[in-house]
């Protein structure tokens, strides 16, 4: 099964593998090797030879319409394949990115009118950590805007007051920022997110909502119970006993030959989200997807063996 992760044919996947999952160093020859064909073929390589130049993705009246095939959604997958801002046209790429999404304070992640939501400054955060940003002040204005605006009791909420499941972005975004940068403010503000989420055993909220137990690819702002395992396993929870739930339904979605599946591409196909989509037909998203759903997925089984390694299972 490592050895699918290693094809040469996806060299984000191998370079991501050799790293995150054999611990191989950035200096190693094959390393080097993967990390240097990203661009040049697979997944990376198709998403970027769309971009126009200086510019980015197909874009509406911003780059974050149409969903899911802009410039906001493209950079959200480009950091997740292995890219950074070593390379110079991916910096230029982050520049004009962050330059369309200004938050007030200084970050990165908001609207127009410089105000933001946890989904947006969370997924650019993340993203731009992942790009090579975590020292630039923009993203640590964007980590204090995440630290200045959850719940006193832990947690977040996009578009509205209180907190869910569904808010899991902020969370996502310390998972990647060093550790070294990490203010006692943050520590607290971590401290009682993962609280939240462990106190609902990653999947307690209402009733049952399908699209959290199927596993998805592209992320973006989704939910679903490997995301919740992948973050606060990353952020050092992975001993806790209330992961159980989730680790039991990890295990039982593995196939024989030691693959995922990937369930969906993207879940908003049922329940509130879908209701507001079929009154709302030119917000309606455009499909992208990097996999098919109902096959083997290397994004996903990736993740998985990722959080299974972190609780000492593989």
């Amino acid at each position: 099964m490592l050895n699918w992760l290693l094809e040469p044919a996806q060299p984000s996947i191998r370079y991501l593998t050799l790293t995150g999952l054999l611990g191989r160093p950035e200096h190693d020859e094959e390393v080097r090797e993967a990390k240097g064909r990203i661009l040049s073929v697979g997944w990376a390589h198709d998403i970027w030879k769309e971009r126009r130049p200086r510019r980015g993705w197909v874009e509406g009246t911003s780059q974050y319409q149409p969903k899911y095939i802009s410039t906001h959604w493209m950079m959200l997958v480009l950091s997740d394949l292995g890219v950074t801002r070593a390379i110079p046209e991916i910096r230029s790429a982050c520049e004009y990115w962050m330059r369309g999404f200004p938050l007030a304070n200084g970050g990165v992640g908001g609207n127009s009118r410089g105000t933001g939501e946890i989904c947006v400054v969370g997924d650019m955060a993340r993203a731009l950590i992942h790009f090579g940003y975590a020292e630039d002040p923009r993203v640590r204005r964007s980590m204090e805007w995440i630290v200045d605006h959850a719940n006193p009791k832990g947690g977040w909420a996009c578009w509205g007051p209180g907190r869910n499941l569904d808010s899991w972005e902020g969370l996502s975004a310390f998972a990647a920022y060093p550790r070294e940068l990490w203010t006692p403010a943050m520590r607290r503000v971590v401290d009682l997110g993962a609280e939240f989420f462990l106190s609902r055993e990653l999947h307690h909220q209402g009733g049952r909502y399908a699209p959290w137990y199927r596993f998805h690819y592209p992320i973006h702002y989704y939910y679903d119970l490997l995301v919740g395992l992948d973050m606060l396993t990353a952020l050092g929870y992975g001993d806790d006993p209330r992961l159980r739930f989730a680790l039991t339904h990890l295990r039982k979605k593995r196939r024989a030959d030691g693959r995922w599946n990937l369930d969906a591409v993207h879940p908003d196909v049922e329940g509130p989200v879908a209701r507001w989509l079929a009154a709302h037909p030119d917000h309606a998203p455009v499909p992208f997807a990097l996999e098919k759903a109902g096959k083997p997925s290397k994004m996903v089984t990736l993740t998985a063996l990722r959080v299974l390694q972190r609780v000492g299972e593989e």
